[in-house]
């Protein structure tokens, strides 16, 4: 007989097996950007998260990256940059429990509620006789429940640009990410590209992206 796959028992699964092909961040924008900016040069402010300087450098050179995609330039003096850049960044994590219910079908040959005592092993048992043996084999569904444990990640990008001449925010953006991977220099390359897509974008719309990971 076909054996039935639970579509319970599969999402679980696949939540756990932590395998993906895109990259989601949730992005909120504020912004009050000038419909005219003749002068786009940028420095960065000192630096002020806890991680090393070269952590830092490192997703600077990420950030320079995309707003010299987008047309800004780094000013040769940091003095006379038009615009400041600051830049700050995290990681938190939790304990997640997941509990869901799975149905075992009794009509389904090798359900683990009528199995044999002898072929019980595992979380699942397979039957040794099959269902003209079984004087309870036309008995009701059964619910079991799989438990699962995993720590999950919650990371934070903060970028804020300003004006120099008078200390205006122009840019303010908050990129966060959840996953199962505790890298958060693997994860920021991403967060970057998301925190600038379709700049400057909606003001005060909080809105999620979704980039393809790159192997």
């Amino acid at each position: 007989m076909k054996k039935i796959l639970l579509p319970a028992l599969l999402a679980m699964f696949a939540l756990l097996s932590g395998c993906a092909s895109t990259f989601r961040s949730d992005v909120t924008v504020f912004h009050a950007w000038p419909a005219e900016l003749p002068n786009k040069s940028f420095a960065f402010e000192p630096q002020k998260s806890s991680g090393g300087a070269l952590e830092f450098q490192s997703y600077q050179q990420l950030v320079s990256a995309e707003l010299h995609r987008l047309g800004f330039t780094a000013a040769p003096n940091p003095k006379t940059a038009a615009l400041r850049v600051a830049l700050d960044y995290g990681i938190q994590e939790r304990d997640v429990r997941v509990v869901q219910p799975v149905w075992i079908d009794p009509y389904w040959y090798g359900s683990a509620f009528y199995a044999s005592p002898y072929q019980r092993h595992g979380s699942f048992y397979g039957s040794l006789y099959g269902p003209f043996y079984d004087p309870f084999w036309y008995g009701p569904p059964v619910v079991a429940y799989q438990q699962s444990d995993y720590r999950l990640y919650r990371r934070q990008l903060h970028i804020v640009l300003t004006r120099s001449s008078d200390g205006k925010t122009l840019y303010d953006v908050t990129v966060e990410s959840e996953g199962r991977n505790s890298s958060l220099a693997a994860a920021i390359p991403y967060m970057v590209r998301s925190a600038f897509a379709d700049f400057p974008g909606k003001s005060g719309v909080a809105r999620q992206v979704e980039l393809p990971i790159r192997n």
